[in-house]
């Protein structure tokens, strides 16, 4: 009789994950040159506090330098940069003028508004994220510049990094002037040909709905890659239209991958040699040369010879394209923070900081800090704990308290042998250039930033206090893990709803374009890349919600098959339109599936009391 080990928890699975990948060195290089320089600088100057509020702008754009083009870094580290700043002077100022209660009271208020703002995604986590922290470290860092120098600091110190960003070539291999000018636009254009190559070959496998996931992967990362704002005011050089036209010439190739996947049935290899050919030809900047010919014995077969023909132009001399970008108005994005996903993750947020600070208060004029007014530490690990996109609760409480355990005993001999100041702005260098590559585990990153942040508060005037930080990090540690779990006012799950049902609507309007009869393929290219991104979306959620403690995870139970329910029928839609294309009719299998679907969602969506869009389909 065998025995079998016992499943890992998801939430334990998480924590034990750490991201793959290449080496970001571009990105160690920008975070050695960060706040180590800003530090030494304002330490020469006669100023060591203000580089101190700086080398933290230049932490936090750090830690959002990411992977992508520059013209995506500009929203990604300014946005937050800006919000952080904005955080720094509320809590300078009302440090200053409020009592206790009313200064926990107004940051518990702002803990609310910050998780609304993050519930549209990573962008707004990271601006709800640096208001809070701002705002904590503005109340309780005890500094002796006004609120409106600590704020010019933090935004020097995220320009300077961001400056770097956009000034130094994005990759240290390559040639310099492919690298310097598209600084991940090619490759994230050069991604999707190779995903759609990657989709005809797994094409009659079970590996096809993975690749096809992939596919989208690669096509949302061009697409943000893409249509960042303009770096210059006449940026619009030939070259540039090109590649917006050979991303746009990928779409159609996506379309018939997709459509022959659905049809599961496995295609010549050399189907799959031509999407790999304009892979290179984008990362190289080179022609293209002649692209074999796949067979045309089926309509998607046709509609994949038609796609590189076009391919083929537009590399050529393609004058640009439409990126099919997410045209999202204020209104939009409105509805998102007031909405269900902002209310739900708002409460969590504003509980969790809102406790935290008031434990810190009574600890702090309780004498428990002694002479060191440092309780901004425990609410600031708080909002670093509720952060959204970090994984499931328990995992980021487990990651945090090893990580900063591990930092602070780090720290704490090079605190007792490093001269100062040289030997902590060296300490400061040595942490930026780490950060990229910590990246990879939560834990690993609260290493490396809790060693950054006490050499910080090291070199600003105050002493080594590794034991207070690991002691203020486990209490918020347990105060997250507790109140995060506690029941919320309305229904738990509901912000998976309401992706979900994005989700349906955008799946909706795809198939009712398809259905229609519209000739004009721009509008249906669209709404595919719509409906595959808001799935997507929700795909991401309920893995993150699933992998939950079991109070938590139960309200994701059945959403994850709604969503795969969902993503067939945007398949099975996408095989519609290319048939449609071809033929000008469905056939009895295509209308036969919608139909399948249609009652499937209808099924699923009754046992969960998820409200999905109706599907109107002729059959």
């Amino acid at each position: 009789m065998s025995r079998h080990a016992p499943a890992v928890p998801p939430w334990l699975a998480h924590a034990l994950r750490t991201q793959r990948g290449p080496v970001p060195w571009s990105a160690v290089v920008r975070g050695a040159l960060g706040g180590g320089p800003l530090l030494l600088a304002a330490v020469l100057a006669g100023r060591p506090t203000l580089g101190v509020v700086a080398a933290i702008g230049a932490m936090f754009a750090g830690i959002n330098d990411r992977p992508g083009s520059r013209r995506a870094s500009v929203g990604r580290i300014g946005g937050p940069a800006l919000a952080g700043a904005a955080g720094l002077i509320i809590g300078t100022y009302a440090g200053d003028h409020l009592s206790a209660v009313l200064l926990t009271l107004l940051l518990t208020a702002l803990g609310l508004v910050a998780g609304a703002v993050s519930a549209p995604g990573p962008v707004g986590s990271a601006v709800g994220t640096q208001l809070l922290v701002g705002a904590a470290v503005g109340a309780g860092m005890p500094l002796p510049e006004p609120g409106w120098q600590r704020a010019l600091a933090l935004l020097a110190g995220a320009g300077w990094l961001l400056g770097l960003r956009l000034a130094l070539p994005g990759s240290l291999a390559g040639t310099f002037r492919l690298d310097f000018r598209f600084d991940g636009e090619r490759g994230a254009v050069a991604g999707v040909y190779d995903a759609v190559a990657a989709l005809l070959d797994a094409t009659g496998t079970d590996a096809a709905t993975a690749r096809r996931a992939a596919l989208t992967a690669a096509l949302d990362q061009a697409q943000d890659a893409l249509a960042g704002p303009r770096l210059r005011r006449y940026v619009s050089s030939a070259a540039e239209r090109r590649l917006h036209a050979q991303y746009a010439a990928a779409l159609p190739l996506a379309e018939a991958a997709t459509a022959l996947a659905w049809a599961g049935e496995a295609v010549p290899a050399r189907a799959s040699e031509g999407p790999r050919r304009l892979a290179a030809a984008v990362r190289g900047g080179i022609p293209t040369g002649p692209l074999p010919a796949p067979s045309r014995s089926a309509p998607a077969l046709r509609a994949l010879d038609d796609a590189l023909l076009r391919a083929a132009e537009a590399f050529d001399g393609g004058e640009g394209g439409d990126l099919h970008s997410r045209k999202r108005s204020r209104a939009d994005r409105l509805r998102t923070v007031l909405g269900a996903r902002g209310r739900e993750y708002g409460m969590r947020v504003a509980l969790c900081f809102g406790v935290s600070v008031a434990v810190a208060q009574a600890l702090h004029h309780a004498r428990w800090y002694g002479q060191h007014t440092h309780w901004y530490w425990l609410p600031a690990t708080a909002v670093f704990l509720v952060k959204p996109d970090l994984g499931p609760l328990a995992s980021r409480v487990l990651s945090r308290a090893a990580g900063t355990v591990l930092g602070a005993l780090l720290f704490a001999p090079f605190a007792a042998v490093l001269p100062r100041p040289e030997g902590l702005v060296a300490l400061v260098v040595v942490s930026g250039a780490l950060i990229p590559f910590a990246a990879r585990h939560f834990a690993a990153q609260t290493a490396v930033v809790t060693v950054l942040v006490l050499a910080l508060v090291m070199a600003g005037g105050e002493p080594q206090a590794s034991v207070g930080r690991i002691g203020e990090t486990l209490l918020a540690c347990a105060i997250v893990l507790v109140v995060g779990h506690l029941p919320m006012p309305g229904q738990r799950g509901d912000a998976i709803r309401a992706r979900l049902a994005e989700a349906g609507g955008a799946a909706r309007a795809y198939l009712d374009h398809v259905l229609g009869g519209s000739d004009d393929r721009e509008a249906r290219w669209a709404l595919r890349r719509e409906a595959y991104r808001t799935l997507a979306e929700a795909r991401t959620a309920i893995a993150l919600a699933s992998a939950e403690l079991p109070t938590l995870a139960r309200h994701a139970d059945g959403t994850d098959e709604i969503a795969a329910t969902l993503e067939l029928l945007v398949d099975t839609t996408t095989a519609c339109a290319v048939h449609l294309d071809d033929t000008g009719r469905l056939d009895p299998r295509h209308v036969a599936r919608l139909a399948e679907l249609r009652d499937e969602l209808a099924r699923r969506h009754d046992r969960v009391g998820l409200k999905v869009p109706q599907l109107r389909v002729a059959g």
